[in-house]
């Protein structure tokens, strides 16, 4: 009975789901398993002394658990997602509390909680369930028709920000507050409101760079070699558009870029660059296009979606992975300075790979075509 009934839903499950988003999420998925290969190995043989294949195969098992996890939340009933969405926020924010107390520290910054077997980023976790925590505070009944429910989300975003302001994150932060903005004028706040809290946002972070310079002078540092290439050093992300032109239009060919070699993390936040030059812009533009292709089929759903809180979700989710991808883009090509920002499901890093899962099983839960009767 019980396998008949799993069978049932499954077969419900595969009927219901959006089978061209699904599709394209585990290209994205694979594709980041075979650049994991192709950008680690030799790093982690000729510089770290390990095998050949340590990285790929810590790759390896974090993209079966993503999948696994992407599975499972797009397998849920709506409902169900819904109610355990703010548990599963405030466990991650309580994750995110204790990275300034228990946190290790590498080259400066505290973002990794130390499980032993690997480390975890918070925020990675927590990002898409801010969203989603945000659109549940944008539609309380109660406060329908007031104005303090954006005061609330406004409180909710502060919370997150001074806790990343802390390690300090600034690519994070800027992330969240860019997609927080998104969110709320999706829902219908007034512009003056937005313009008024992104104004307070300003003072606080321009207050923080000037009373404690010695703790994010980095910040300014960046932004004075970005403005001036003269006065600071801009080796990383020269190094990367110096690679991306290398690479032309098919690349040097797989293993043949430098980039890797030459830059640290190129394998987390340079890795279209490394796509770039080893396999050429056409991929990388491909790859591009299966994203905004990923956001058009998510913003046709919501046309369609009669649901108010599911609408606002999947655009809020949908900004979150577009403005995380075209930052990446942007400090890769030199467009903006570097914010330390990986690549949704290509970089390497179980922390990325298990919040981009998140992220895809809650977008494919909330596109199923079918009609649920929400609480």
């Amino acid at each position: 009975m019980y396998k008949n009934t799993f069978k049932f839903k499954l077969v419900n499950y595969w009927r219901i789901i959006d089978k061209k988003i699904f599709f394209c999420f585990l290209i994205l998925f694979f594709l980041g398993l075979f650049f994991s290969f192709s950008s680690t190995s030799s790093l982690a043989g000729e510089r770290l002394n390990k095998d050949y294949y340590f990285f790929f195969t810590k790759h390896l098992i974090f993209t079966f658990i993503a999948l696994n996890l992407m599975f499972f939340i797009s397998f849920l009933e709506t409902p169900i997602l819904k109610r355990i969405i703010i548990p599963l926020f405030i466990i991650s924010f309580l994750s995110l509390t204790l990275v300034p107390i228990i946190g290790v520290e590498v080259k400066g910054a505290k973002r990794w909680l130390d499980f032993y077997f690997f480390r975890l980023q918070p925020i990675e976790i927590l990002k898409p369930f801010f969203i989603l925590v945000t659109v549940k505070v944008l539609d309380i009944d109660k406060l329908q028709n007031s104005q303090v429910k954006y005061l609330f989300s406004f409180l909710l975003l502060s919370s997150v920000v001074v806790l990343l302001i802390d390690q300090p994150d600034l690519g994070q932060t800027i992330l969240l507050v860019l997609s927080w903005i998104v969110t709320v004028f999706i829902s219908g706040v007034s512009l003056l409101y937005i313009i008024g809290f992104f104004t307070i946002f300003l003072f606080l972070i321009s207050s923080l760079l000037l009373m404690m310079p010695e703790k994010f002078g980095y910040i300014i540092n960046r932004l004075t070699s970005f403005l001036d290439p003269s006065k600071g050093d801009k080796f990383q992300s020269s190094s990367a558009l110096d690679a991306i032109k290398l690479g032309g239009l098919t690349g040097q060919g797989m293993g043949e870029g430098i980039l890797k070699e030459s830059v640290p993390e190129a394998h987390t936040d340079y890795i279209i660059a490394i796509i770039a030059e080893e396999y050429g812009s056409i991929i990388s533009i491909s790859i591009i296009c299966i994203f905004l292709y990923i956001s058009f089929r998510i913003i046709k759903n919501c046309i369609n979606q009669e649901d108010q809180l599911i609408k606002v979700s999947l655009c809020g989710l949908v900004t979150l992975l577009i403005f995380q991808t075209f930052i990446h883009i942007g400090v890769n090509t030199s467009l903006i300075p570097t914010t330390g920002m990986t690549l949704p499901f290509l970089s390497y890093g179980g922390s990325s790979l298990i919040g981009s899962a998140l992220l895809a099983g809650v977008i494919l839960n909330y596109t199923k075509n079918k009609t649920y009767l929400y609480d």
